[in-house]
């Protein structure tokens, strides 16, 4: 859990940032909307490399094992999130303070995409079978624990600097702060061991060559399947997060709920501790009852889509019904989120795991989250209203 919620971190703290900072910092000024829009689009950009990661990391996960693995791609993501810290901004170098943004978050997406598989094969494959999913639970935990981490010092950040020292140089400090978090993970990586499961299956020889051709030879149903699984909760996610952030603290004259930035951020921290309390209790259910059915009553997030309207209405914007909105969200995210750990692996032999539980989760990063915040933004910056991001939210489930 230590490190998944670390990389979690490096990832949310950007996620953050690309919508209250990196619009004015590494973008040309002038049309607020085109520079958010902008910021997004890097945002984005993590989530195309994800499954780019899943497939490299995935190799070397399957071949040589899970361990070593994780402690690379841990590596990789506190370069990135340091680095990021360490920019020149758009006034100091020009356009070329976008492209080096744009790197190093593909980077950080890169790393990402190694992670969250091997993180959840060390829990599972460590495990007796009828407790595998409450012991993938803990590795999910890791999403939340980063978020209340990111934005929880971004929200610090707020409360005790100004708007000027925080577009100045305050906001580098939750990137920087990575380095301390990453040596903090690497001291518990390189003290684990390698799974049971994993040991005999390399003692019996079992290892392949490339396991993305026999991914693709021998299981690419189950890629297809464990894809579409997840695209909903990716959605979901970054909608109730990014997109909200931005909606939430635009003015009213913007098509916005007119939150100042804390008070935002102090909701969504309350709302994602719902995110964290259903990811065990999501746990417990699979053991108990099974897969398939939990995961089909998390279909009652279609009937969530339509609160949009209801809830984001700027006439009747209020912290209760935007805090409302939030939980319901994050308490959906936690139910559909929690048992993926144990489901996708579960999907896949142990010679081509790490590669195919990896490349299905995130394939529908690209798909659920990817373009979320950005379909949202320019949804209700052309019509004026979140109706129309439930219009196009309720086809997705």
């Amino acid at each position: 859990m230590i490190g998944t919620t670390i990389e979690f971190y490096d990832f949310y703290v950007y996620a953050t940032a690309s919508v209250l900072v990196f619009p004015q910092v590494f973008f040309p000024t002038g049309d607020s909307t085109t520079a958010l829009l902008a910021s997004l689009a890097t945002f984005g950009l993590a989530f195309v490399a994800r499954p780019v990661g899943s497939v490299v990391f995935g190799h070397f996960g399957d071949r040589i094992g899970r361990k070593s693995t994780l402690v690379a791609s841990l590596l990789l993501m506190g370069a990135a999130t340091f680095g990021i810290g360490l920019l020149p901004t758009y006034a100091q170098v020009g356009v070329v303070a976008p492209i080096l943004l744009a790197t190093l978050r593909f980077t950080q997406g890169l790393a990402l995409g190694g992670e969250w598989s091997g993180a959840a094969l060390l829990a599972i494959e460590s495990a007796p079978q009828r407790h595998r999913g409450w012991a993938a639970m803990w590795p999910q935990l890791g999403a939340p624990a980063g978020f209340l981490l990111a934005n929880g010092s971004l929200l610090v950040l707020l409360s005790v600097s100004s708007s000027e020292a925080l577009l100045s140089w305050a906001w580098r400090i939750p990137f920087l702060l990575s380095a301390a978090m990453v040596a903090v993970g690497l001291y518990v990586r390189l003290r684990l061991t390698e799974t049971p499961v994993f040991a005999r299956s390399a003692s019996r020889g079992d290892a392949v060559r490339t396991p993305k051709a026999r991914l693709l030879s021998r299981n690419g149903y189950e890629v297809v399947v464990g894809t579409f699984a997840v695209v909903s909760t990716f959605t979901i996610f970054y909608v109730v997060t990014t997109w909200t952030l931005s909606y939430g603290t635009a003015k009213s004259t913007q098509h916005g709920l007119g939150f100042g930035f804390v008070d935002f951020l102090r909701l969504q921290l309350i709302a994602v501790l719902f995110f964290a309390a259903a990811v065990p209790l999501a746990g417990r259910l699979i053991d108990r009852f099974g897969r398939r059915p939990i995961l089909l009553c998390t279909s009652v997030a279609i009937a969530y889509g339509t609160s949009f309207g209801f809830f984001l209405d700027p006439a009747r914007s209020s912290s209760t019904l935007t805090l409302t909105f939030l939980i319901l969200g994050m308490a959906l995210v936690g139910l559909a989120y929690g048992p993926l750990g144990a489901v996708l692996p579960e999907m896949f032999p142990t010679n081509v795991r790490y590669t195919g539980s990896g490349v299905s989760f995130n394939l529908a990063s690209i798909l659920g989250a990817a373009v979320a915040p950005f379909i949202a933004t320019w949804l209700t910056a052309h019509h004026g209203s979140a109706r129309w991001v439930c219009t196009w939210w309720s086809p997705r489930r």
